[in-house]
């Protein structure tokens, strides 16, 4: 079977193993696949949370271009409040906490938005409604 839809997202990076480890403590993601790219000689790293078949993948890079900042953002859900809050006090000691935690209440949650090594941003969050919204428009397109 062929992959369909949305697969991947890659970033630049200035330094793949110190963006492996922010984002195996900040979004639960491991390492998947790594390898040596030669023809840009770069070192690749496809990073998952394991839930669905969708990667990150770390290109490190001389140069970070197109971070992506507080709007253009990463999400990342958690299954309760305790590890967005345990999170954030982590993020505050290490510096990295943006903004957060706020509680907007359904369908946004209560989120938080860090800054990975290269300043891109990663909401941790719990309580969004992605999978009813996304379930919802499935049934309606099948209903039609």
């Amino acid at each position: 079977m062929s992959d369909l839809g949305f697969t991947h997202i890659a970033l630049a990076v200035s330094n793949v193993d110190a963006s492996i480890a922010f984002y195996t403590k900040y979004a639960q993601m491991t390492v998947v696949h790594r390898r040596t790219d030669e023809a840009i000689k770069s070192d690749v790293a496809w990073i998952s949370d394991l839930t669905r078949p969708f990667v990150i993948v770390l290109i490190q890079s001389t140069q970070v271009e197109g971070v992506l900042l507080p709007q253009s953002h990463l999400g990342v859900a958690y299954q309760n409040r305790e590890d967005i809050d345990r999170l954030c006090n982590e993020a505050r000691i290490e510096g990295v906490l943006l903004d957060g935690p706020n509680d907007f209440g359904p369908p946004v949650g209560y989120w938080a938005y860090l800054r990975d090594p290269d300043g891109h941003t990663l909401e941790i969050s719990y309580g969004q409604v992605v999978q009813f919204t996304v379930q919802d428009a499935i049934n309606r397109v099948s209903t039609n």
